[in-house]
Parts: structure tokens; sequence; C-alpha cells
């Protein structure tokens, strides 16, 4: 008993301060886009296509999911992959920290960012593989536990960036993340994956191959495939323009830094009471219901952008940065709200074995479908014309923007249900 007590809380430690330090990531990123708005002079267009293409790491995380779950190191085949993601990102931002003090270039800034994504992504697969060993019972609260580490990591970041970035310059935020990211590794590394009491999962044989194999048994499942399918393309078909929106609030409205990294800390305020909430109220909820009502509230906060870009809000009295305040930093986090229901019940589809590969392919359609969408955001701000000087034809974009987030609504039936499961199994009965 005291030895799973033990396990319980090293698990916790190892994945609080884990999910917190990835959320924290906010805080370097936020130096990130004011250093190449302002020190590098990047338009919306490469500012957005900057953003996304960093992410591509992301997308191979089945890659290292398979890695992970075929390849140990002394016995050990989670922590050592925290660790090593733990030191890329700390080698990342420290070269970008030193890097931004002289005439760094577009290109060797993406490398690093790139490299930085890479670290991430592979403590990303780590982690989420333990949440999803460790968290198969029906009402785990460790993927809310995570989640609201993850937030809290993210309320923290953001509220310190702006004001680091107003005192200091966006080059300090790269010089502190580094520095926690080098504790992250650090700390794990003095962490026996033994000592978490993990479940045994089938011994490793076979090697990377057979867990391929495995993985693509499981996503033949159609509870599985369809549920990711539905997934990815309900954030893939949605032309996101989130750079757009941060040209048109720092450089049209003088939005400064600071306002906006509140905002940003209100959005994930709002992601830390939605963890608390579904934690204590939401769990036993279908995530099927769930997933379609926050894809419904994500159209009606586009719609409200809109109103915002058109001066609506403006006319009836409403200041722009109250509302910059309040509602821009909820819609960008309400996007990634659904992560938490579909996580949940993944986890619980799951086989025992395979949680490495297939948490890690989930993530990676997520991240790919989060690419896409950027990268038709780019498309769409050149169809409707917006440039630094001309926002025109930005609220015609955001009704774009709008229509396409409610088009997956019509599909919500890919979405595995198991009270409905239960219902047809026992028709057939």
């Amino acid at each position: 008993m005291n030895s799973d007590g033990g396990g319980s809380r090293r698990i916790k430690w190892l994945l609080g301060f884990g999910f917190f330090v990835q959320g924290f990531r906010g805080f370097p990123w936020l130096g990130a886009n004011f250093f190449l708005t302002d020190e590098l002079r990047v338009n919306p267009s490469v500012l957005q296509l900057l953003q996304n293409s960093a992410n591509l790491p992301m997308v191979a995380k089945p890659i290292y999911g398979v890695v992970s779950d075929a390849v140990y190191f002394f016995g050990q085949h989670r922590v050592p992959y925290i660790a090593f993601g733990a030191l890329l990102q700390a080698v990342s931002w420290l070269a970008i920290a030193f890097l931004a003090r002289s005439n760094v270039s577009i290109l060797a800034l993406s490398l690093y960012l790139l490299l930085s994504n890479l670290g991430a992504s592979v403590v990303e697969v780590a982690n989420d593989a333990i949440v999803a060993e460790a968290g198969k019972q029906k009402n785990s609260e460790l993927p809310s536990f995570v989640w609201m580490a993850s937030s809290l990591g993210g309320i923290l970041g953001n509220l310190l960036g702006g004001i680091a970035i107003n005192t200091f310059s966006s080059q300090s935020t790269f010089l502190v993340f580094g520095l926690l990211a080098l504790l992250q590794f650090f700390v794990t590394i003095n962490i026996r994956e033994k000592s978490l009491n993990l479940p045994e999962n089938p011994a490793p044989t076979g090697g990377i191959r057979s867990h391929v194999s495995d993985l693509s048994r499981v996503l033949k499942k159609p509870e599985i495939s369809y549920s990711i399918a539905w997934m990815a393309l309900s954030t893939a078909l949605v032309p996101v323009l989130t750079g757009t929106m941060f040209f048109y609030q720092t450089k049209i409205l003088n939005i400064d830094a600071s306002l906006l990294g509140i905002s940003k800390v209100v959005g994930q305020v709002a992601m830390l009471l939605w963890g608390v909430a579904y934690n204590r109220w939401l769990k036993t909820t279908s995530p099927r219901k769930l997933i379609a009502a926050i894809q419904g509230t994500v159209a009606v906060f586009v719609v409200s952008d809109l109103l915002f870009v058109k001066g609506v809000y403006r006319d009836m009295g409403l200041p722009d940065s109250v509302y910059v305040l309040f509602v821009s930093g909820i819609l960008e986090t309400l996007f990634y709200f659904k992560n938490l229901p579909f996580t949940v019940l993944m986890t619980r589809l799951c086989p025992r074995g395979c949680e490495g590969s297939l948490m890690a392919f989930v993530m990676s359609a997520i991240a790919l479908a989060f690419i896409v969408s950027g990268y038709l955001g780019i498309v769409l701000a050149s169809f409707v014309e917006v440039t630094v000087d001309d926002y025109s034809g930005f609220a015609g974009g955001l009704a774009v923007e709008a229509i396409c987030v409610v088009i997956p609504l019509v599909l919500t039936s890919w979405i595995y249900d198991e009270a409905e499961a239960e219902e047809k199994s026992k028709k057939k009965e």
C-alpha cells in the first residue's frame, strides 16, 4: 500500500512538474511573437507560417511513441525520453537567447524553434503514455490533474511573459525558459521509473516493427479510428487567423504586450476551471456530447470576433482592450478544451502495451490538424486580401472561419459513445 502510494505521489510530482513546464512554454513563445514582429519585422502571413511550421516535429509523434514503447534504456522507457526532451528544449531556447543578442536570421531562429518543439514533442509523448498507463480507471483524476498543472503553467507563463517583455526584452523570456527546461532535465534524471509503480506492460518483444504492427491493429478499430478522424477533421477544416489577429491587436489597436499576456492568462484560467469542472461534475458525461458542445461554443466565439473587428462592441461602448482581455484569450484556448474529454476517451479505449504509440498518434493527428488549419488561415488571409496596412477583408475571413467550425458538428456520430455502443449491443442480443 505504502509503495503504491509513494509511486502515485512520484507520478504526480513527475507529471505535475512536467506538464507545468510544458504549459509555461507560452512564456518564451509570447516573446518569440514579439521578437519576430518588432525585431525581425515579419508580416502577418510570415508570422503565422513560422508559428505553424515550428510545430512540424509534433507530426512525428507516432514515431517517438513507437520508439518509447519498444526501446528501453537501463530498463526504462518513459523517464529517459522526458529527460532527453527537456534537454533539447533547454539547449534550443538558451541558444536562441544568446543568438538573439546578435543579428540572428529568420532561418536560424526557425531551426532552433523546430529543435525546441522536437524536444517538447518527445516530452509530451512520454508524459501522455504515463497518463494513459496510470490513468486507465474510469474515474481516474490523473488526466484532469495534468490538465490543471499545464493550465497553471500557462497562467504563470503568460502573466510573467507580458511583464518580462515590457520590463526587460523578448529575449529575456528565452533565457528564463531555457533555464527552467534545464531544471526539468536535472529533476527527471534523478527519478527511477521503477519507483513510479506503473502497471507492467507485456515484455517488449519484436522491437519497433512489432509495435508498429500493434498500432496498426489498434487503429483499425472503428471506435478509435473514427473518433480520431473526427477530432482531426474538426480542427483541420477551420482556417484560423491567429497571425492576422495578433497583428490587428498589436499594430492597429496598439494593444501592448502586458495586456496580451494577461489576456492569455484569462484563457489559461478558463482552461484550469474547465479541468476542475470536468473532474468534479463531467467525468461521467458522454465525451461526444462535451466535444460537440465545445465545438459549437467555438463557433459562437468566432462570430463574436467578427463583431469585434466590425466595431460593433466598440459602438456599444465596450473598449477594445476589455474585449481582448476577456474574450480573445478564452477563444485562443477554447480550441483545446475538447482535448481533455477526447484524451480521456482514448485512454479508456487504448489497449495495454500500446499507450505510448496510440496517444502519440492521437496528439500527432491533432498537431497536424492545427498545422493544416494554420496554413489554410494563411491562404484565407491572402484570399480576403488582408495586408499589414489593409484589414478591410478581415471580417469576411472570420465569417468563413465560423462557418467552417460548424460543419464538423454534422459528423459527431463518428465520436465513440459508450452508452450508445452498449445499447446497440443489447439490441443485438
